[in-house]
């Protein structure tokens, strides 16, 4: 069953993107686009099929893929994995409404996946809600550094993260 070739073509697509081969990305993604035009139904190939375009540079043609796939109920890490890339891809194409929609569901699915929350911030900049960008960002930042001065005034940085304007007034 072709299907069953759904392994080794996220094999390859992950090999290509480890080397930057774009030779073995387009075997991958000839692979999958071979898989997805038998399986149009398929979440988990759409979704496959739109990492391999995303991996190879090609954002715009790995959206329908993408959004497919939500459609038709992608689940689990492949969902957390598909917002963030669809976030992303829409964020790096100017889609900065697209792109914060996108990310701000992927933050409420995926609550403890520090690289959609920076990529929601991103995408908060972009839209011009800068404080709660900040807020994002700085939030991270101080709860994973190791960094001694960062660790000595985190307390206080931390509060100002959800107070950008407060001053001493």
């Amino acid at each position: 069953m072709l299907r069953d070739r759904l392994p080794e073509a996220i094999q390859l697509r992950e090999e290509g993107r480890a080397k930057q081969d774009e030779a073995i990305l387009k075997e991958a993604r000839s692979l999958l686009l071979e898989l997805a035009a038998v399986y149009p139904d398929d979440a988990e190939i759409l979704f496959q099929t739109g990492v391999a375009h995303d991996n190879s540079g090609l954002g715009a043609q790995a959206i329908p893929y993408y959004v497919r796939a939500l459609e038709l109920g992608l689940s689990g890490p492949d969902l957390e994995r598909c917002l963030l890339g669809l976030g992303s891809t829409y964020r790096y194409l100017g889609h900065y409404l697209q792109a914060e929609e996108t990310l701000r569901r992927g933050v409420k699915e995926f609550p403890h996946n520090r690289a959609i929350q920076v990529l929601h911030a991103l995408s908060l900049y972009n839209t011009e809600c800068y404080k709660e960008a900040m807020e994002i960002v700085l939030t991270n930042l101080l709860e994973t550094t190791s960094d001694e001065k960062l660790q000595y005034f985190k307390r206080g940085l931390m509060y100002y993260a959800t107070h950008l304007d407060e001053t001493a007034d």
